[in-house]
């Protein structure tokens, strides 16, 4: 084997692991950084499609309020997301007072 093939060969395996096993990493420490992170009061989505919030911990599991007075034992790893608050949106509020503004005038067509 010469010395352009055994280069081309660490090329490859460098690319590969820049490619797949660094993105795969971060991704893993990000969502280990999110499950630790979660807190009483968090909305959350599970795995299942579940959005609740969470209204107590403990170590590998989480009590999550799916609905009022409804609160189901999730495992902590089943936690897909976390929901961040809703801020208001103060665009809406101004497109609702003036519609009109949205729609052409009829004697704008011609």
């Amino acid at each position: 084997m010469s010395a352009a093939g055994l280069l081309l060969i660490v090329v490859a395996f460098a690319f590969l692991y820049f490619i797949l096993v660094r993105p795969q990493k971060r991704r893993q420490q990000e969502s280990q950084r999110m499950l630790s992170n979660l807190a009483v009061g968090d909305e959350v989505l599970t795995a299942g499609g579940i959005y609740g919030r969470v209204v107590d911990t403990e170590d590998d599991a989480l009590f999550v309020e799916i609905a009022p007075n409804l609160r189901v034992k999730v495992a902590r790893r089943a936690i897909g997301a976390v929901i961040p608050p809703a801020e208001p949106d103060e665009e809406e509020d101004d497109d609702e007072e003036s519609p009109e503004e949205d729609t052409p005038a009829a004697d704008d067509a011609g």
